[in-house]
């Protein structure tokens, strides 16, 4: 972190302090884009889904569970139980 500036590494280590926040809050915004999504944009966003998942430590088995039905209340009710 030598090549960032104080004020430059205070807001990388917010933004890591906050990123089970961060994650909770764009689980939310991706189960809305599920429900309205169709198509291509529908299978990226259960990419993305999955990936968020993954990076909050959610349990592999939810995970595998959530996408293999493929529910987007699942992913409102996940958001909320870690919000």
């Amino acid at each position: 972190m030598t090549d960032y500036t104080p004020y430059q590494q205070n807001i990388i280590k917010r933004y890591y302090d906050n990123y089970g926040d961060i994650g909770k809050q764009r689980l939310a915004e991706l189960a809305t884009e599920l429900y309205l999504a169709e198509g291509k944009k529908l299978v990226n966003a259960w990419k993305r889904a999955e990936e968020t998942m993954r990076k909050l430590k959610v349990p592999e088995s939810r995970i595998k569970y959530i996408m293999e039905v493929k529910d987007p209340s699942l992913i409102a009710k996940l958001a909320n139980e870690l919000g």
